[in-house]
């Protein structure tokens, strides 16, 4: 608390010299007197209530006047207030949804792995705009860019395989996800290209869509996914599902030259815990771009002692009109 006009406080020296005018009065006022031959009688009955009480209107009248003097002092409360203003990202997520993401070496598998960790990541970044398309023989948007959350994440829970053609078509779904995000106005724009395989399909060349991405300014992280050497992999079999032993192959040069070409970073995600770190990897070097205003924040506190001074006076005024009906 602080004071707008401090050298009001100063009146308080008023109050001051009525109390000591007040208490000289009380000591050297001439009362009348008479003379008795013992004084034991006075004694034994002590202080009547009205001596006592006869002060209680002079101490009100006292405070209220002393409050009245804080009160025109205008005391104030102040406090910092930030405002925080918030530019987001736009981030695409582009994942191959090929029957090879349902490998085991991940658990449950590679797919249900990359959409819960995708999930986490979209949950830790309520600034941004983010989107989905998803890839295999061909690539369609899943979700558009977009800040709501629970529809981008109920779509993400969605994605599975089977839904188009097989295969891994790389350009098709990096064309795609840079059809999504060329027209954003987002000064950092991301894409997040996840697949286990090798270019196979698709009528658009990887690097064809590589330059492409590169003349939007549009950043390309992309992600190998797979265990080196051989994965369990499920087939559908006379006697049931059954797991089987395949290579992993992962073009990992056309990987790195995609995100080399438009300022990115491969990575490559053996397990689950390594994609985690992965992706918490991208959050670090894709920060929300946060500025901070700081503001002051004004409360007056003068009614506060206003209506106490008023208070006061009331209760000097009842007392008052109490003492005076007391007989004496």
């Amino acid at each position: 608390m602080y004071f707008e006009y401090p050298y009001l406080l100063f009146l308080l020296l008023v109050p001051a010299l009525l109390v000591a005018r007040y208490v000289w009065l009380e000591v050297k006022e001439k009362r009348p007197h008479m003379r008795v031959s013992n004084a034991d009688a006075w004694k034994a009955g002590g202080r009547s209530v009205l001596e006592i009480v006869r002060h209680i209107p002079f101490a009100l009248r006292t405070a209220a006047l002393c409050l009245l003097v804080v009160a025109i002092a205008r005391p104030r409360s102040s406090s910092q207030i930030e405002r925080v203003d918030t530019e987001g990202i736009d981030i695409i997520f582009a994942m191959d949804v090929s029957t090879s993401m349902l490998a085991r070496d991940f658990d449950p598998d590679r797919l249900s792995a990359a959409k819960d960790i995708a999930i986490e990541f979209i949950a830790q970044r309520p600034s941004d705009r983010m989107g989905i398309v998803v890839f295999a023989g061909e690539s369609y948007t899943q979700c558009p860019l977009t800040t709501d959350r629970a529809t981008l994440i109920n779509l993400m829970k969605e994605v599975q395989t089977d839904l188009i053609e097989d295969g891994t078509a790389i350009g098709n779904g990096l064309a795609t996800a840079v059809a999504r995000m060329k027209d954003s106005d987002a000064k950092s724009r991301v894409i997040i290209l996840l697949t286990d395989g090798v270019n196979n399909m698709g009528e658009i060349d990887p690097e064809m869509a590589t330059e492409i991405a590169k003349t939007y300014g549009i950043r390309v992280y992309t992600i190998g996914v797979g265990a080196n050497g051989e994965a369990p992999y499920p087939v559908q079999t006379p006697w049931g599902i059954e797991l089987r032993r395949i290579p992993v192959e992962i073009d990992e040069t056309l990987l790195k030259n995609i995100a080399d070409g438009t300022g990115g970073r491969y990575f490559r995600a053996t397990d689950n815990t390594k994609l985690s770190e992965i992706y918490a990897e991208i959050g670090r070097m894709e920060k929300t771009r946060t500025s901070v205003d700081s503001f002051p924040v004004y409360k007056d506190l003068y009614k506060g002692y206003a209506l106490a001074a008023l208070v006061c006076l009331l209760l000097e005024l009842l007392l008052t009109a109490f003492l005076r009906k007391m007989p004496c």
